[in-house]
């Protein structure tokens, strides 16, 4: 029984080291291809995901997202009260195993991909490995592909990345890893829900 525990331990460190922050393998692969700056219109351009909060909104986050990542699935939750100030865009990647891109792909191709995501999260929650990926994906796969291939470029070494522009002074703000509500508003320069 020890040596499946010491086993397992590598691998475990290695996934929360891949969500989490301060992943030294991750920028050396991005490090390899060319690299670009963080731009919100190539977001806007390239990436697809999909919309939690209000479709009119004008201010949008953008959330880079590994289905398998512990640390999104915090970030998943820690957004939520957040979402009647900005309308936050989670783009699936592959960044930790295979099951997150088939995980990802089934999200984008859900009917409700909010619902999906929310199922997913609570299976992962109950260590049950998150949503099924069945049917013909291909197109979600390639799609969640492409959102990779441009997390890749813009050289983030983990998940979440979450890309804004400040609500107050409009600049660019990026951030790498879940962050508890009131300072994802902070960053955001939205304000905190009262009782956060």
């Amino acid at each position: 029984m020890k040596r499946r525990f010491l086993l397992l331990a590598p691998a475990a460190a290695a996934v929360l080291a891949a969500c989490g922050k301060n992943d030294e393998a991750a920028p050396a692969a991005a490090a390899a291809t060319s690299t670009e700056p963080v731009s919100i219109e190539k977001i806007q351009a390239e990436a697809t995901g999909f919309t939690v909060g209000s479709p009119m909104s004008t201010r949008t986050v953008y959330v880079f997202f590994d289905a398998q990542c512990p640390h999104c699935a915090a970030l998943w939750g820690y957004a939520k009260p957040l979402k009647a100030q900005a309308k936050f865009v989670w783009i699936p990647i592959r960044l930790l195993n295979d099951m997150a891109a088939g995980q990802g792909a089934a999200i984008l191709a859900a009917k409700d991909p909010v619902q999906a995501m929310d199922e997913h999260e609570a299976s992962m929650a109950e260590r049950k490995g998150g949503i099924s990926a069945m049917g013909n994906l291909d197109k979600q796969k390639e799609q969640v592909k492409k959102n990779t291939d441009l997390f890749t470029r813009f050289a983030f070494g983990s998940v979440p990345s979450i890309v804004a522009k400040h609500a107050q002074s409009g600049n660019l703000v990026t951030h790498e890893g879940a962050l508890p509500t009131p300072e994802l508003a902070a960053l955001l320069g939205l304000t905190p829900p009262s009782g956060s």
